[in-house]
């Protein structure tokens, strides 16, 4: 696939950064031509997967860094949502709804991920942290870019 833009950003892993996170990628988003809920639906994935990262991952630690790459393709927008923490031993049982280490939580933050994303994919190892990449088909705003 062919690269039309990309941002990358880092951050503490506070969650003042969750509503930091969401604009940020939903502005750099809006380079494509997202309707208002596509980009509504965007800044809840990655609410959910930087939450994720930081209850989960660090389990509220807030020293810690998360890392997001946002890049732009002829066919759509990839959103990867990377920690170093704890990670997750069983992928397939943290995707279940309902399924939270945390009994105060809800367990749905993969199932949005999953529900607002052509293609979901983690990657994760014990002690080694989480990526949480997210791909959605959303076509380019200019003519001139499809076009290149």
């Amino acid at each position: 696939m062919q690269i039309i833009n990309r941002c990358s950003m880092e951050f503490k892993s506070i969650p003042d950064n969750v509503g930091f996170a969401r604009v940020a990628v939903a502005a750099f988003a809006s380079q494509l031509d997202c309707t208002l809920p596509e980009l509504e639906e965007i800044k809840v994935a990655v609410s959910e997967a930087v939450g994720n990262a930081i209850i989960h991952g660090y389990r509220n630690k807030p020293d810690k860094t998360i890392k997001i790459t946002v890049t732009i393709y002829k066919e759509g927008l990839e959103i990867k949502v990377q920690d170093d923490g704890i990670g997750i031993a069983d992928i397939d049982l943290a995707m279940q709804p309902a399924y939270s280490t945390d009994p105060e939580r809800m367990g749905l933050g993969f199932v949005f991920m999953q529900s607002f994303s052509d293609r979901l994919q983690v990657d994760s190892a014990p002690g080694e942290g989480t990526t949480v990449t997210m791909f959605k088909h959303i076509g380019l705003r200019s003519a001139k870019a499809r076009a290149n």
